[in-house]
């Protein structure tokens, strides 16, 4: 197994901790024209973060009864239709993951990190199925959440090979508890959401730590960050102490499904910053917050420029999996993460100094 230096961890930024950062932003915006702060974290709630959840929801209770079906009578047919509908559900997970805040934040840890986390750790999962534990009475993150479910389903054999592997009663068991967990999980978060949540966080208009604009844009950031840093920074080697790359710490590593992933995240950054709705619909964001003050339409601009930049390199990857690329043709996968490492510095330190955001999260990230 890797190092545990070398563990890539979904949002291993996670722990939020104020610390003498004040430096990245001012303590008030210059505003050129009053903005509506109510008006942009209405329009991202009702907009994007309610209808991410419930579509979250939804499709993870799918895949739940999807599993359920493919444990009752394990066949290449239920395989495939749990493998279909892992993907649709992780899928949507990507719309979500940069609101891991709130609801999201539990006692036991975050959505994105009790269902996030990766990459699976093979030996882990194995362990406990073989001893016959699905408690999940543990903080081994890499051994549930959606990536392990992938591994369960996936792995790197063939579906007749996985499938001889259900007639394990403790390999089914494990996988229900995993699919369970994330089901519950999601669940509690889109409830918080829909049952009062959802007014207050429009209600907390302040650009101060508690606020409601702090607190999304600093979970944007450190979601943006995770593309930058651990879906492409680690595998390709690039992280502060890597000597190489690594393409077996990829997202999505069994599927091979890392691509798809890592473009339908970040198209959900930039509707944030668009401030767009998930059926494209315009409203307000941070473009519109961003041009209200004395600067920002240069900056929304540069900001323009550069998200034109990212996509273009990432509408040109290679037609094959993120681990094949790393191996073989790393030289695109490596031009996206530079082109994301400049966005950085937009998305980053100069909005928080128009904008008066403090970075509230450990960000020594080696930008």
């Amino acid at each position: 197994m890797k190092n545990i230096f070398f563990k890539c961890y979904f949002v291993f930024f996670t722990t939020l901790s104020v610390l003498g950062l004040s430096s990245c932003g001012t303590d008030t915006e210059t505003e050129k024209t009053e903005f509506d702060r109510k008006e942009l974290l209405e329009n991202i709630a009702t907009n994007l973060i309610v209808p991410s959840y419930q579509n979250l929801n939804t499709n993870t209770a799918s895949f739940a009864e999807a599993i359920q079906s493919f444990v009752q009578n394990p066949s290449i047919t239920t395989l495939e239709n749990a493998q279909n509908t892992w993907k649709t559900a992780y899928l949507s997970f990507q719309d979500a993951n940069a609101y891991n805040f709130g609801p999201a934040q539990g006692t036991l840890g975050s959505l994105t990190e009790n269902v996030g986390t990766f990459p699976a750790s093979q030996t882990k999962i194995e362990n406990y199925i073989a001893a016959g534990d699905a408690s999940l009475s543990n903080f081994d993150r890499d051994a549930r959440g959606f990536l392990g479910a992938e591994y369960l389903l996936f792995g790197k054999e063939t579906n007749e090979n996985i499938l001889e592997k259900y007639t394990d009663q403790n390999r089914k068991e494990y996988l229900l508890a995993v699919v369970q967990n994330i089901k519950s999980e999601v669940e509690k978060v889109n409830t918080a959401w829909q049952n009062g949540y959802t007014q207050e966080f429009i209600n907390n208009t302040g650009t101060d730590a508690g606020g409601g604009v702090s607190i999304l844009f600093n979970e944007w950031n450190k979601s943006f960050e995770s593309i930058k840093n651990f879906k492409l920074g680690l595998p390709l080697g690039r992280r502060a102490g890597q000597t190489q790359s690594d393409a077996t710490l990829v997202e999505a590593y069994y599927s091979e499904e890392s691509v798809t992933f890592l473009k339908a995240h970040f198209a959900n950054i930039e509707r944030i910053w668009y401030g767009k709705s998930l059926n494209g619909q315009d409203g307000v964001g941070f473009e519109e917050y961003l041009e209200s003050v004395e600067g920002g339409e240069t900056l929304v601009a540069e900001t323009k420029t550069q998200l034109e930049a990212v996509n273009q390199v990432m509408n040109s990857l290679p037609n094959e999996s993120l681990q094949t690329q790393i191996q073989s043709n790393p030289t695109p996968a490596n031009d996206l993460l530079t082109e994301m490492q400049k966005l950085t510095r937009f998305f980053k330190s100069e909005m928080t100094s128009l904008l008066g955001i403090t970075i509230t999260y450990d960000s020594g990230d080696g930008d």
